[in-house]
């Protein structure tokens, strides 16, 4: 039971071993490696949530563990994806201004709002909602928006600087806001309770079918949307 009880730490330690290599690819400036990487760290984030609550070994020592394994997987590689796009951007590329060659490093904003995001749930009481879009959700908006503009032959806005600096600020107030964002663990089936859920799950797979990795964006984008009208729906 011991060996059993190691599980979920184990997937959290592997989540973090694949943070660490994006983040290295990152750096070398391959993104589309860096976007694969966070997936599989998405997978062991979900898994070892899964399995602690499976063979109930959920510890302080696992939650704490699992905040500093998600800030390297999805804090710091959102950083370095908006760096590397910042720095390839033309109006960075063509300037000798001094205070524009520091604007890529505006991007670890995201990091350090990740990171107070991920302080804040540490400490707060245990809530059926989220506070805030978590960070596996805002890695997957950011490290996909290559593959979204690609998909739909819109790299030009990957260009322009104000925009990406503009992402940067909206991912990292949504970290930090107190917006409340349901969660898509099901207690049971009945679509009553659990409407927006079973919504949000049938246009993903829509989005899916139609824009398939590029997808992933678009995703996060439908679930911030729910969540801000979700008194509509």
């Amino acid at each position: 039971m011991k060996l059993f009880s190691f599980i979920p730490n184990a997937l959290t330690l592997l989540n973090l071993f694949f943070g660490c290599i994006a983040v290295v690819y990152g750096i070398n400036g391959d993104l589309k490696i860096l976007a694969f990487f966070v997936v599989l760290g998405l997978i062991c984030d979900f898994f070892d949530g899964f399995f602690a609550r499976l063979l109930n070994v959920d510890s302080k020592l696992g939650v704490q563990l699992d905040s500093l394994s998600d800030l390297v997987t999805f804090g710091m590689t959102s950083s370095i994806v908006m760096l590397n796009l910042i720095e390839n951007s033309s109006f960075y590329i063509n300037s000798s201004n001094y205070l524009i060659s520091l604007s890529p490093y505006f991007a670890f904003a995201i990091t350090l709002a990740s990171s107070y995001r991920l302080a804040k749930f540490n400490v707060s009481s245990i809530n059926t909602e989220f506070i805030g879009l978590p960070t596996p959700a805002n890695a997957i908006l950011i490290v996909f928006l290559p593959v979204f503009f690609e998909q739909i032959n819109k790299t030009h806005y990957l260009d322009n600087t104000i925009f990406l600096i503009s992402i940067i600020v909206v991912s990292s107030y949504l970290l930090v806001c107190n917006l409340k964002m349901f969660s898509l663990k099901l207690k049971n089936l009945k679509f009553k309770e659990n409407r927006l859920v079973f919504i949000f799950i049938s246009l993903s797979v829509l989005l899916f079918l139609i824009f398939k990795l590029g997808a992933f964006t678009l995703i996060v984008i439908l679930y911030i949307f729910i969540n801000l009208f979700r008194s509509k729906i």
